[in-house]
């Protein structure tokens, strides 16, 4: 299972996580988020991919960040379009761009949501319904997933932490876990916004 360590905010934690070796690190440019990211991201291993977060912000912006980042992965967390998509994928062509389209799940969730964007995104992200785009802090019921109707693969997110861990691999061992390519984790490992605790991200990834 790949890991994606997401809402990374300070240089020198940003690069002793690194040192942990997660497949994917997420910056938000969302600028009402707490993490919020500015600045420069540091030289990373480039096993590593960087992924930019973004929610409902136009096309040149994203474009922009990509470009002065270097970013490998492209984070739709808010109501983009099919057609925004697609045409973010075009402009991007040439730098492989992979997206990621986020939807968010409480207690139930009309899978039909998902079809139209099979041809224009990478993964999906499944992430818990809550007050904000992302970390609210709390799981969704991930029997959910048990209707999952697609083969696209996806990302696990939404108030994940180490007392999910045997729940995790209780998931894995079932239907719906099928497609789920990575599992990705936020404020559960956070000293404070965007600083995240490496002691529990170490113990996290070891374990999953």
């Amino acid at each position: 299972m790949k890991l994606k360590i997401c809402g990374m905010k300070y240089q020198d934690n940003i690069t002793k996580v690194a040192n942990l070796q997660p497949d994917y690190l997420g910056f938000i440019f969302y600028k009402n988020s707490s993490r919020y990211f500015e600045g420069d991201i540091p030289e990373l291993p480039k096993e590593i991919k960087k992924v930019g977060v973004f929610v409902n912000a136009e096309s040149g912006y994203i474009v922009s960040k990509v470009k002065k980042h270097g970013l490998d992965v492209i984070q739709l967390h808010g109501s983009e379009s099919v057609d925004f998509c697609n045409e973010l994928k075009q402009t991007l062509l040439s730098h492989s761009i992979e997206i990621i389209k986020v939807f968010s799940i409480k207690d139930q969730f009309n899978f039909d949501t998902l079809k139209p964007y099979e041809t224009v995104c990478d993964y999906f992200l499944f992430d818990t319904k809550g007050k904000l785009p992302g970390g609210n802090g709390y799981v969704f019921n991930w029997e959910v997933l048990n209707n999952y109707p697609s083969t696209k693969p996806y990302f696990l997110s939404g108030g994940i932490g180490l007392d999910e861990l045997k729940n995790i691999h209780a998931f894995t061992k079932t239907t719906a876990s099928k497609y789920c390519y990575a599992i990705d984790v936020n404020s559960k490992f956070e000293d404070k916004p965007g600083l995240k605790n490496l002691e529990k991200l170490q113990e996290f990834n070891t374990q999953l």
